[in-house]
C-alpha cells in the first residue's frame, strides 16, 4: 500500500517560502494564506485511493454517503486549515473548544468514508493529525497521535477484510512529526521577525532621543544668549542707543544662527565646531557681563575628541550664563581633558549631573568612552570637566 505513505512535508501547513523573519507576513496575516491554500490542498491527493475504493464501491447508498464524507472532508480541511493559520499569523488563540470541533468533524466525516471506502479511509487520520499538531499544543497533538495510531492499528486487526502492512500507523506518525517540525520553524521565523522589529523600534526611540537631545543643546544655548542680550539691549536703549542697536542686530543673527542649527539637525548634517563654540561662548560670556578666560588654539585637541568637546563648552557655557551668577568663566583644554569652571554658586547640594542637558552631555561622555566630572571648582564655583581615557 505504498499509495498511503505520507509527504515528507506536512500536510497542513503552507507557510510561504521566503517569509522567516519578514514582518510582512505578520502584519499582514492575509497575505499569507495564499500559497498556503495550495500547499495543504496539494496533500489532498493522497486521499485518491479511498477515492478510487468508494467508486469501485457496489451499494449506491453507501457510495454517495462515501463521496459525501470525503468531499466534506476535504473541504472542511482547507478551511480549518486556512482559519487556524491566519489566527496563527496574526498571533490569536482560538478556543480550545472551537479546536477540539475542528478534529471532532473531521473524524466524524471520515467515518462517513468507511463503509464505502474500506480500510483506505483511515488515509484521512493523516491529515486528523496532521492538523491536530498544527492547532493543539505539542503535548495535546502527540496524544491524539497516539490516539489515531492506536485506533488504526486496532480498526486493522479487529475489522474483518482489513490488513495491516504498518503503513498507517507509520504516515500518522511522519506526519506528525512533520508537521511539528515545521511549525516550530514558522514559530522561530516569527518570533525573529518580533526580534527584529522590536530593535527597529529601539533604533526609532534612540534616534528620537538623541534628536531631543540636539535640539535641546541648541535652542538652550541660543535662546540663552538672546535672552541675556535682549536684556542688555533693554538696559542700554536710553543711555547708549548705538550699543542697543549693537546688541539688537546681535539678537537678530543669533536667532538666525540658531533657525539654520535647527534646520541642519532636521536635516542630519549638523556637527559642532570646537573653535566655532568657542567664539560664540566668548560672545555669550561677553553678552552676559562674565569675564571670559579662554583658549585660543585647538591644535591640541585630537579630531576624535573635538565634537564632544565642543559639546561641553556649549552646555558648560550655557550653565554659567544661565545659573551661576559668576563674575568670571575659565575653560583649560588639553589633549585628552576639557574643564570649564566659574565662581559662581557652585553645584546644588545634591550634587551629580541635572537637567536635560548635564544628561545628554553625560549620555555624549559615555557613548565616547569618556568621563564627565561634575563638582566645585578650586577656590569655589562649578566645574564641569570631561575626560577621554584613563
Amino acid at each position: 500500500m505504498s499509495h498511503l505513505q505520507p509527504p515528507t512535508r506536512p500536510p497542513a501547513t503552507g507557510a510561504r517560502p521566503g517569509t522567516a523573519g519578514s514582518g510582512a507576513a505578520l502584519d499582514e496575516p492575509r497575505r499569507g494564506l495564499g500559497l498556503g491554500w495550495l500547499l495543504a490542498g496539494v496533500w489532498l491527493f493522497f486521499l485518491n485511493q479511498p477515492f478510487e475504493d468508494i467508486l469501485r464501491h457496489d451499494d449506491l447508498a453507501e457510495q454517495i454517503l462515501g463521496m459525501t464524507g470525503l468531499f466534506l472532508f476535504a473541504i472542511a480541511y482547507l478551511s480549518f486549515f486556512g482559519y487556524a493559520r491566519f489566527r496563527s499569523l496574526a498571533r490569536a488563540k482560538s478556543p480550545l473548544s472551537l479546536r477540539i470541533g475542528f478534529v471532532v468533524t473531521l473524524l466524524a466525516l471520515a467515518a462517513l468514508m468507511v463503509p464505502a471506502a474500506g480500510d483506505s479511509a483511515l488515509t484521512a487520520l493523516v491529515f486528523v493529525e496532521a492538523l491536530g499538531m498544527m492547532v493543539f499544543p505539542l503535548r495535546i497533538g502527540a496524544a491524539l497521535g497516539v490516539g489515531l495510531l492506536l485506533l488504526a492499528e486496532a480498526s486493522l486487526r479487529l475489522v474483518p477484510g482489513w490488513h495491516d502492512d504498518g503503513t498507517y500507523g507509520f504516515a500518522i506518525l511522519l506526519g506528525g512529526l512533520a508537521v511539528f517540525g515545521f511549525r516550530r520553524a514558522m514559530l522561530r521565523s516569527m518570533q525573529l521577525a518580533d526580534t527584529r522589529k522590536e530593535f527597529a523600534e529601539l533604533a526609532v526611540q534612540e534616534e528620537r532621543n538623541r534628536f531631543a537631545r540636539d535640539l535641546h543643546d541648541i535652542l538652550g544655548h541660543s535662546l540663552t544668549v538672546i535672552t541675556v542680550k535682549a536684556e542688555l539691549a533693554g538696559r542700554l536703549i536710553e543711555a547708549h542707543p548705538d550699543r542697543a542697536a549693537t546688541e539688537v542686530a546681535d539678537v537678530e543673527r543669533l536667532a538666525r544662527s540658531a533657525l539654520a542649527d535647527v534646520r541642519a539637525a532636521v536635516a542630519g548634517y549638523r556637527e559642532l565646531s570646537l573653535a566655532g563654540e568657542l567664539v560664540s561662548a566668548r560672545a555669550a560670556l561677553q553678552a552676559a557681563e562674565i569675564k571670559a578666560d579662554l583658549p585660543t588654539v585647538i591644535d591640541e585637541v585630537p579630531e576624535a575628541q573635538r565634537e564632544l568637546f565642543a559639546w561641553v563648552v556649549r552646555e558648560g557655557v550655557t550653565n554659567v550664563v544661565r545659573h551661576s551668577g559668576a563674575k568670571k568663566c575659565t575653560i583649560k583644554l588639553s589633549a585628552r581633558q576639557i574643564e570649564v569652571l566659574d565662581d559662581g554658586k557652585g553645584p546644588t547640594p545634591a550634587g551629580g549631573a541635572s537637567g536635560h542637558g548635564l544628561i545628554g552631555l553625560r549620555e555624549r561622555a559615555d557613548a565616547a568612552g569618556a568621563a564627565l566630572q561634575i563638582g566645585t571648582a578650586p577656590g569655589g564655583g562649578f566645574r564641569l570637566a570631561v575626560r577621554v581615557g584613563p
